[in-house]
């Protein structure tokens, strides 16, 4: 019912079961007919944060999904669409994000709740991981990554610098003021792994 041809290895959505809510998302292992010729697709699938035994948290991207060892069959009359599921780093460097693309920096284990891999890098003041969703700003000196809020800055003023420089590199309080929108070509997308 999709119009579009759904192959082993793509990515879906599939209807879900309660009727407000999002499709769930799985990658289509294998499609086979049954003693009747129905199609039928045993599928992978992925989780949502809220999915997971410890749900969603800060630094999860409102796209963000998680592979799981989780295998099921259904009906090929479930699938919705199809979609992608970048990586992280792909993601992370997309310009323009469409209702189909989602991303996965992590698996996820259903059974025990473990996620692979357990240890993630944190960034800014507050050491928390990346969130693609959240602007942030590199520090010229020691090339951390912060949070405007975590700078004493407003996400405003952080699009406009021209460079940063953290408090425990600033020897200059002239390098984190903001400079004219003409001099400088500012991108939403900052941070790049």
């Amino acid at each position: 019912g999709t119009n579009k041809v759904v192959r082993a290895g793509d990515c879906v959505l599939m209807r879900a079961s309660e009727k407000n809510s999002p499709p769930y998302v799985a990658r289509v292992e294998k499609i086979e007919a049954d003693n009747r010729n129905n199609l039928k697709v045993q599928v992978r699938w992925y989780y949502r944060p809220e999915e997971t035994t410890g749900g969603r948290r800060q630094f999860h991207g409102t796209k963000e999904l998680f592979f799981s060892d989780h295998y099921d069959i259904q009906s090929a009359h479930t699938i919705e669409g199809k979609c992608i599921v970048h990586t992280f780093k792909n993601y992370t460097k997309m310009e323009n994000v469409g209702p189909g693309d989602f991303f996965c920096r992590f698996e996820y284990r259903p059974t025990s709740g473990a996620f692979i891999p357990d240890q993630i890098a944190v960034y800014c003041k507050c050491e928390m991981p990346y969130n693609p969703d959240d602007l942030m700003i590199q520090c010229e000196e020691c090339k951390d990554w912060y949070h405007p809020s975590c700078v004493d800055m407003t996400i405003e003023q952080a699009k406009q610098l021209d460079r940063f420089v953290c408090s425990d590199h600033s020897y200059d309080e002239d390098v984190k003021k903001p400079i004219s929108m003409e001099n400088v070509k500012v991108t939403l997308n900052l941070h790049r792994l």
